[in-house]
């Protein structure tokens, strides 16, 4: 495999958690159709981005109807779907949490944000995640042939190191379903793609819901694919959008002999691990 046909979809929410089941599907349905073979879904894409949403539109994952219905079209059209990112229950406890399904339908596995979004920017942007959420704890890879893809979730990509730790487990793609908000957007969010790209020689994934002023949260937008180069393949622009981009999977390998930062890093006197 040495190219791989990716979809980044952006998606407008809808009144009920099952309209934006149904509108997700729709557009999986024509990524697939387009040649898709891994597809990408936004942050929180079935419910309000809201601390008081999650809890009512949490579910188990993967027992819950969003994660059966994910499962479901990732077996019938034989596809690697990222769900996303949708609140999660387990127990007592409440997570922002993507899921992975492959070709056959099955959890790959689950990432829980590790990060979370407690930001406040007076008359601009104000949220406290940890009011409602409970922090991951572990790092999620899984595989499409030979490549190994990491997951973080928005928030998390403020961290380089998270980033770095994905570098050293043989990652060569990043994806961080992301809802940012229009203040920092413009500021941060082409920059903060481009930089872990560019840090790590790897593909950077950055999907967001569509922009709906009418929300109390409102998204950014511009999903964008970038390149091991910090070079930006595609981006969307502020509504619904299927992006289709070709990546080219021998790039990584060519950037890291070309620029061997990585062979060069002096372990004699820092380091970074994962402690897991």
């Amino acid at each position: 495999m040495s190219t791989l046909r990716v979809a980044l979809v952006q998606l407008y929410g809808r009144p009920s958690k099952k309209e934006c089941i149904a509108n997700a599907l729709e557009q999986i349905r024509l990524a697939k159709d387009r040649g898709a073979r891994l597809i990408i879904l936004p942050e929180c894409f079935n419910s309000p981005y809201s601390t008081a949403e999650f809890g009512r539109n949490a579910e188990e994952i993967p027992r819950g109807e969003t994660s059966q219905a994910l499962a479901k079209v990732a077996a019938e059209l034989g596809v690697y779907l990222v769900g996303g990112t949708y609140p999660e229950r387990e127990g007592t406890k409440l997570y922002n949490t993507c899921p992975v399904f492959g070709s056959k339908g099955e959890l790959l596995c689950k990432y829980r944000k590790l990060h979370l979004f407690d930001m406040d920017i007076p008359g601009r942007c104000s949220f406290k995640e940890s009011s409602a959420l409970a922090p991951g704890d572990r790092l999620a890879t899984f595989t499409i042939g030979s490549l190994r893809i990491g997951l973080g979730i928005c928030w998390d990509k403020r961290f380089p190191e998270l980033s770095s730790c994905y570098r050293q487990l043989g990652c060569d793609m990043l994806i961080f379903p992301s809802a940012f908000d229009p203040y920092t957007g413009p500021l941060h969010w082409e920059l903060l793609g481009r930089a872990r790209a560019l840090d790590n020689q790897m593909f950077v994934a950055l999907v967001s819901p569509a922009r709906d002023p009418t929300t109390e949260y409102v998204a950014y937008g511009y999903s964008l694919m970038c390149d091991p180069w910090g070079r930006v393949l595609c981006r969307a622009k502020e509504d619904q959008e299927l992006l289709i981009t070709d990546i080219d999977l021998k790039l990584c390998a060519e950037i890291k002999q070309q620029i061997p930062i990585l062979r060069q890093k002096r372990s004699d006197i820092y380091e970074l691990r994962a402690l897991q």
